[in-house]
């Protein structure tokens, strides 16, 4: 009674095969849930512990293996039943749209990971926010949009045609946009590169200013005059920049002229003079100090030191104490600076 039990046929398949359907589907249920719930606990415990990218892909990861080891199963056991055609398409198209999609969320959270780190990395504040949802929106809709394709693809719908179209239509919209497609890469470019951030003093050709705003098509510089000056980021980009808020000392180069009636052991204390003025003032590191050569009207002397501060106004108040220190040790040792003259030599015939 038992035996015919099992030998009936329900649907093509007997009553044994629904039973080993069943064993193997339960048998591979319990077996991940032994893996879920020991080993990938313990893993999960282990790799919280580290910062290392491995285990944070390893993690994220881990979200989507679960659901795919029980489809996984459930995919084994149902092969064990005979099904119909109609049947086997379903199941094979929900296997191919189960891995598409686990597949496009495993790239995603990869990516969203990526850019978490890098972050981290760069520091964050409110302007980058924006920029990295930005490219995680951007990154959705490619990706999602090739699964989209793949999947109609394996459907059997000719998507060649879809494809060629979108082709033709990208292309006509880049050339349409190409300026606004080129100051959008420059964006990226921008923030990748980190050739300046927010709060940076620049040189870009003749212009100079604080940057106040980082846009996808256009940065915005405060000028020292007070105006607002707009680039475009592809003129930016391809511009020679000077970032001043990246140096980290400052070297200055001076110049002074003293009349040609100074007499030579005059002269040579001079170096020393500026020398010494030089040392003794805060946040200055001397360089050099030399009787450079015979101008027009003056005896030339050309001095370098470092300011040990980027501050510009640091710097001038500096260079102001440093003149007015050297004026002061000029009076007292009687060296006259030089001013433009001329001599003029008239000859009796």
């Amino acid at each position: 009674m038992y035996q015919e039990f099992l030998q009936k046929i329900f649907y093509n398949n007997r009553v044994l095969d629904y039973l080993v359907f069943l064993i193997y589907f339960l048998s591979g249920v319990a077996v991940i849930w032994i893996f879920k719930s020991i080993i990938l606990r313990r893993l999960r415990k282990l790799t919280a512990k580290t910062e290392a990218i491995v285990d944070n892909i390893f993690l994220a990861s881990a979200k989507w293996l679960v659901p795919i080891l029980y489809y996984g199963v459930f995919y084994i056991s149902i092969h064990k039943l005979k099904l119909g055609l109609l049947a086997e398409k379903t199941i094979s198209v929900a296997s191919i749209a189960v891995i598409i999609y686990l597949a496009v969320r495993s790239i995603l959270a990869l990516i969203s990971i990526l850019l978490n780190r890098y972050q981290a990395k760069r520091g964050s504040d409110h302007s980058r926010q924006h920029v990295y949802k930005g490219i995680l929106t951007i990154a959705r809709l490619i990706i999602w949009t090739f699964a989209l394709l793949i999947l109609l693809d394996n459907l059997g719908l000719k998507i060649t045609a879809l494809v060629t179209g979108l082709g033709i239509g990208g292309i006509a919209i880049a050339l349409a946009a190409q300026t606004i497609l080129g100051d959008l890469f420059s964006y990226f470019t921008i923030f990748f590169d980190k050739p300046f951030e927010i709060g940076d003093f620049i040189i870009i050709g003749e212009f100079k200013g604080t940057v106040e705003h980082i846009g996808i098509k256009t940065s915005r510089i405060r000028s020292l005059s007070g105006e607002e000056l707009v680039f475009s980021n592809t003129d930016i980009t391809n511009s020679r920049l000077s970032n001043y808020r990246r140096m980290e000392r400052r070297r200055a180069i001076f110049k002074i002229g003293v009349t040609y009636n100074t007499p030579g052991d005059k002269l040579r204390i001079i170096p020393g003079l500026i020398k010494n003025i030089i040392e003794s003032t805060e946040m200055t590191t001397f360089d050099r100090c030399h009787f450079q050569g015979f101008g027009d009207y003056s005896q030339d002397i050309e001095t370098a030191y470092f300011i040990e501060t980027r501050d510009y106004n640091k710097y001038m108040d500096i260079q102001q104490e440093i003149n007015l220190r050297i004026r002061e040790e000029f009076e007292k040792n009687g060296i006259e600076f030089a001013f433009p003259t001329q001599s003029i030599y008239i000859e009796n015939q």
